[in-house]
């Protein structure tokens, strides 16, 4: 007799509902559309964000199989705040808790604190439960906050359950599966190969950044990178993503005039069209699992001139990309950007041509068929071999 598969998942994901539909951040949503067949039900556990409605970042849920259960949003730094996040962990862990009852597969999203809630009750209901814990920051980290240690550590003993994480770490326990993020189709690497055939690598060039407009993501970094070079060497800067801090780095950007284009969050396809145009991709941050968008970008034989954070210098070496060493001292990223920009043409087509190999790791495809190997066992099938 067939046992209904039902699936859990537990985020700080933002999603709203209005009158007639659901909505949920688009990245994700689409990674649940290419592996929902897998399930008979799915509830999506996440932060309601109904402020988010309009934003171009929102995709709507169409499918029938995964319903939402928002929670209310928390986060924020300062007493004031952390006395509302613990104010409000009983009635999370109560919703949490009876959702969990009812399902056989959970499915934390961390570091969060709806999966930190739901990794601590793992240790308590084991029986006919898969438990699948993703841990979408930098797995190696030292310096990272208290709750994201916490988290990680906790992952590390859970030894019952399966983890995946970004990259490849040494003495990695054994099940801690390295994944990578998914975000591109066979049809994408298709079209993406024939763009990067047809790219010339001459100024003048034309760059992009995709992300949080925030310090961490060193946007004035690359900014003062773009200002240390001729502005007739530049064709145009897409700049895509929102932040707090937007409207400082549009000041910032103004002596670049016209060249520089904030395009807010896109929709995919959008976002797609603006990263294949461009020639390098930009993104000199202190702190990433493994950004999508390297992989995106990568996809179009754009050459990646970015931080060695996370697990992206498990991926990007020398011969596909330029690598700034953000630790240190000597050699700053503006550095690292001018010796990619001066490169011969030849040089870069040959570095974008790698690249594009790299994009095929990030296919769904790829992370389908690691989903069932490695996540979508039983733990008596995974000792029977």
């Amino acid at each position: 007799m067939h046992q209904p598969k039902k699936l859990t998942i537990i985020s700080d994901t933002s999603m709203f509902k209005n009158e007639n539909d659901a909505f949920a951040f688009g990245p994700v949503v689409r990674e649940l559309e290419y592996i929902e067949h897998l399930f008979d039900e799915i509830t999506w556990v996440g932060f309601d964000r109904s402020d988010k409605e309009g934003d171009l970042s929102m995709k709507k849920i169409k499918s029938e199989r995964i319903k939402i259960l928002t929670l209310k949003n928390v986060g924020g730094s300062g007493v004031y705040s952390f006395f509302k996040i613990v104010l409000q962990y009983p009635i999370m862990f109560w919703i949490i808790f009876k959702q969990i009852r009812k399902s056989n597969i959970i499915h934390t999203r961390a570091p969060s604190h709806p999966a930190l809630i739901a990794i601590l009750i793992s240790f308590f209901i084991k029986k006919n439960k898969i438990w699948w814990n993703k841990y979408a920051g930098d797995w190696g980290q030292i310096d990272t906050p208290l709750s994201y240690r916490f988290q990680r550590k906790i992952l590390k003993l859970a030894s019952f359950s399966k983890v995946t994480i970004n990259g490849f770490w040494p003495n990695q326990q054994k099940h801690c599966f390295s994944f990578e993020n998914p975000c591109l189709t066979v049809t994408d690497i298709s079209n993406g190969k024939l763009i990067a055939r047809e790219k010339v690598f001459s100024p003048p060039f034309t760059f992009s950044f995709v992300g949080r407009f925030d310090d961490i993501k060193g946007v004035s970094l690359l900014l003062n990178a773009l200002k240390s070079m001729p502005l007739e060497q530049i064709n145009k800067i897409h700049l895509i993503g929102d932040g707090p801090k937007i409207n400082n780095y549009k000041i910032e950007a103004k002596e670049l005039g016209d060249k520089v284009i904030f395009h807010g969050p896109l929709k995919k396809a959008n976002l797609h069209h603006f990263i294949s145009q461009s020639h390098f991709f930009l993104l000199p941050s202190k702190a990433e699992g493994f950004p999508k968008v390297v992989a995106e970008a990568a996809c179009y034989g754009v050459i990646p001139i970015v931080s060695n954070v996370g697990s992206i210098k498990h991926y990007l070496n020398s011969k596909n990309g330029f690598i700034w060493n953000i630790k240190s001292d000597k050699i700053p990223y503006t550095t690292i950007f001018n010796n990619a920009i001066e490169k011969e043409h030849n040089e870069l087509k040959i570095i974008s041509n790698e690249v594009l190999k790299l994009a095929e790791q990030f296919t769904f495809e790829n992370y389908l068929k690691k989903l069932k190997l490695h996540v979508l066992v039983s733990e008596e099938k995974s000792k029977n071999g």
